[in-house]
């Protein structure tokens, strides 16, 4: 069965880095683009970033960008979000998620599978 396994998460103090990397299995990873979401503690799903199957494009959340990096290695099955200039505000579980879909979507109910997740605490 397809499984995705994220990992990397931790308490780091702001301003800190982290690396967040999501193992995927059961599935043609190069046929899905994948994405990174986030839940904080009684808020939605809010997307956070997403990357084309061939890794040639990406897209961003305002809040995010310019600081998180998306990046994918179809050899190794494997997507990673590296997470720069942290924010206590960006405290929250961090899902990966897979999208067979040839349009890449923000939106959390066009991925088909999702990782259990991980979670990232980021102190002031």
């Amino acid at each position: 069965q397809v499984q995705l396994v994220e990992s990397g998460g931790g308490l780091v103090q702001a301003g800190g880095s982290l690396r967040l990397s999501c193992a995927a299995s059961g599935l043609t990873f190069s046929y899905y683009a994948m994405g990174w979401f986030r839940q904080a503690p009684g808020k939605e799903r809010e997307f956070v970033s997403v990357i084309t199957r061939s890794g040639g494009s990406t897209l961003y959340a305002d809040s995010v960008k310019g600081r998180f990096t998306i990046s994918r290695d179809n050899a190794k099955n494997t997507v990673y979000l590296q997470m720069n200039s942290l924010k206590p505000e960006d405290t929250a579980v961090y899902y990966c998620a897979a999208d067979s879909s040839v349009i890449v979507s923000t939106r959390a109910s066009a991925y088909e599978y999702w990782g259990q997740g991980t979670q990232v605490t980021v102190s002031s």
